[in-house]
Order: structure tokens, then C-alpha cells, then sequence
């Protein structure tokens, strides 16, 4: 029993220690002023009027006067690198492959494709809707 409380007197002693120490660190911390870099002014650029919507106007305002835009992605984009974005962007359009990947497709608005029936998945994905899209515009008068 004697050896249970110098166990826990001893185990007190080093848990105030610890915390002694760790509060000391934390008053020199807080004591150190604070190194921060100072912030870029803005450029205050006048108010320009692209739309009737004056809420849309406010949004494109401070868009163009931010600036953060131009660099997306760490570096300018300009016309120069137009094929970078478009290849990013829209590389699967642009391998001229008309197959479409069914079960690819599927799993990815959240259903088992081996759920999915063979004949489902040839007419809505491998169907050829130019048909359907010419009648379409033969109606529409275009």
C-alpha cells in the first residue's frame, strides 16, 4: 500500500513538472511578437456596368478588381496555352472516341453497374441519337 502512494506522489510531481514546463514555453511564445508579412493593397478600380443585374454586375466588379484570377493554378494563363486548359479540360472529348464506357458511367452516379442490364445500357449509351436530334431541329424549323 505504502508503494501504491510513492508511486502516485512521484507520478504527481512529474505531471506538475511537465506542465510547469509546457505553460512556461507557452507565456514566451505569447511574449514574442508576431512576425507577419505585410498585405498587398488592393487596387481600387472604378465600377464598371456589364449586365442590367445589379447583383451579377457586383459579382464580375469584384472578380475584375481582385485579381486573384489571373494566376489560377500558380502560373498566367494566356492565349499561348490555350491547348494546356482545353487538353485538361476537355481531353475526353477530344480523342475522337466515340465509346462511351457504360459501366464507367454508371459507377459513377452511384449504382452497381452489374445491376444495370445489358440491353439498358446498349440503348442509352451506345444508341446513335443523330436521328432523333435531325427531327428534332426538322420540327424546330432549323
Amino acid at each position: 500500500m505504502k508503494k501504491k502512494k510513492n508511486v502516485r506522489t512521484i507520478i504527481r510531481q512529474i505531471v506538475r513538472e511537465e506542465v510547469a514546463m509546457a505553460i512556461h514555453e507557452v507565456i514566451t511564445e505569447l511574449k514574442q511578437p508576431i512576425k507577419s508579412q505585410p498585405q498587398p493593397q488592393k487596387k481600387i478600380a472604378e465600377k464598371k456596368t456589364f449586365t442590367k443585374n445589379s447583383v451579377l454586375n457586383d459579382m464580375l466588379n469584384e472578380t475584375a478588381s481582385d485579381g486573384s484570377w489571373e494566376t489560377l493554378g500558380g502560373e498566367t494563363f494566356d492565349s499561348s496555352k490555350m491547348n494546356q486548359v482545353m487538353s485538361s479540360q476537355y481531353g475526353g472529348m477530344m480523342n475522337n472516341s466515340s465509346e462511351v464506357n457504360a459501366d464507367a458511367m454508371i459507377a459513377s452516379m452511384g449504382e452497381n453497374p452489374n445491376s444495370v442490364p445489358e440491353k439498358v445500357k446498349d440503348n442509352i449509351f451506345n444508341k446513335d441519337y443523330r436521328a432523333l436530334m435531325k427531327a428534332m431541329d426538322k420540327k424546330s424549323g432549323k
